[in-house]
């Protein structure tokens, strides 16, 4: 017989588990009733084809050139040293000034050759009087060998005394002339018209002829602007002279383009006038040289340029934006719409850039539908759809200028709305079961 104990303590569990029973059934009739109550999904929306903007290619005449960099240098450049020694007594210029060819720069103490240049102008007046005596000498001498009063050996010994009196006073003209040149020398003038330099010495120094650097000089007015071209480039331009084509840039004058290095645009011309005769074995470059007008004295020696070297003639050729181009490890591509509206790629062979648009030499023709905006929406064998960029541009200014659209006002509550009475009303009908 079981213990009454036991037996009792066994009821409460039997309740709990039946509890438990009919909550798990419950559960499963009201999930059941609300899957029943969804209605079934429906097939997933179409896919919306991109709009994207294309443009027919351009057909115009251009120019090639090759782009490369370059520094300005002066066409004259001076050193300025002393050619007599002495001590340094006045700079009459201004650090940094332009003058102008002539114009007086230094003075060095001239007391020195003050006295060197009258000692020489003293021994050439002592000699032309001795050459003046001899001379009369001799005139009388051959007037009394003319009568038999004097000896032929006499004649002689006085001829003789007047040809070195002569050849002493060339010997002191020349030393007076020297003098006089140490004496200008003492004044140092600008050897050419240009922007000096700041002072390497000051007065009270001493200067040692033909060694010490005093200051310099370079000239503006006209400028040479120096640069390279690629071995590749130079070939290419011998291939059209040989072909003749062009003209060899050492037999007539070509105009380059360059500009600043806050320039954006070559607006700048220089005429080249020299190819060097060798490419550097290091570089691998040609130098070549132009020659720039500067009367406004802006360019200065030692600036930085970027420079359009022509390549062969104008020809035509097809030329898209520049934003229109791609590129796929190193080589660029288009995106080209077909007739079926299809997206094709492209790879094409670019050249020169002009004004925001590229030179097409390979992969596009005339007659092709560019994508030219919304590149980022599109693949390869991609339906699109394709707007002329006139058309795309005057939708959208269309739009732009459009007035809105107003809509009438409602008059139903917002969801959650509190009326003013501060209470918040709520419908009290039973929702409609599914």
């Amino acid at each position: 017989m079981p213990d009454p104990a036991f037996a009792a303590d066994r009821k409460p569990s039997g309740l709990i588990s039946l509890f438990v029973v009919v909550s798990w059934g419950l559960s499963l009739m009201l999930l059941g009733g609300l899957t029943g109550c969804q209605k079934p999904a429906g097939p997933p929306p179409a896919a919306k084809i991109p709009e994207v903007i294309v443009a027919y290619p351009t057909r115009e005449d251009v120019q090639e050139f090759e782009e490369t960099t370059g520094r300005l240098v002066a066409r004259e450049s001076v050193e300025i040293r002393s050619r007599v020694s002495g001590y340094l007594e006045k700079a009459f210029f201004v650090d940094g000034a332009n003058v102008q060819q002539g114009e007086p720069l230094f003075h060095i103490d001239a007391r020195p050759y003050d006295a060197e240049l009258a000692r020489a102008s003293a021994s050439v007046a002592q000699s032309k009087a001795r050459v003046d005596r001899l001379k009369r000498q001799e005139e009388r001498a051959r007037k009394l060998f003319g009568t038999k009063n004097t000896t032929q050996e006499e004649l002689d010994l006085i001829s003789a005394d007047r040809s070195e009196a002569e050849a002493g006073l060339d010997a002191l003209v020349a030393t007076q002339t020297l003098a006089e040149l140490n004496h200008e020398y003492t004044r140092i003038n600008s050897p050419i018209t240009g922007r000096i330099s700041r002072r390497l010495i000051d007065p009270g120094n001493l200067i040692i002829a033909d060694e010490t650097p005093l200051v310099t000089v370079m000239s503006l007015n006209p400028i040479y602007a120096y640069f390279d071209i690629d071995e590749r480039t130079i070939l290419k331009v011998e291939r059209l002279i040989r072909e003749g084509k062009i003209l060899s840039p050492r037999d007539t004058k070509y105009e380059v383009l360059f500009a600043l290095a806050d320039e954006t645009e070559f607006t700048r011309t220089g005429i080249i006038d020299f190819l060097d005769n060798h490419l550097s074995t290091t570089t691998g470059t040609l130098r070549l040289r132009a020659t720039v007008e500067n009367e406004n004295l802006l360019l200065s020696p030692g600036m930085f340029i970027r420079l359009h070297v022509p390549i062969g003639k104008p020809h035509p050729a097809i030329m898209v934006p520049e934003g229109a181009l791609g590129s796929d490890q190193g080589q660029r591509f288009v995106y080209v719409v077909n007739q079926e509206d299809e997206v094709v790629y492209r790879r094409v062979q670019i050249g020169s850039l002009k004004e925001g648009r590229r030179v097409i030499e390979e992969g596009v023709a005339a007659t092709d539908r560019v994508i030219v905006s919304g590149l980022q929406r599109v693949r390869a064998g991609a339906k699109v759809q394709p707007k002329l960029l006139g058309e795309a541009q005057g939708s959208i200014e269309q739009s732009t200028t459009a007035p809105p659209t107003t809509a009438p006002p409602t008059t139903t509550p917002p969801v959650n709305a509190i009326p003013a009475g501060g209470k918040l009303t709520v419908d009290a009908k039973e929702p409609a079961k599914p």
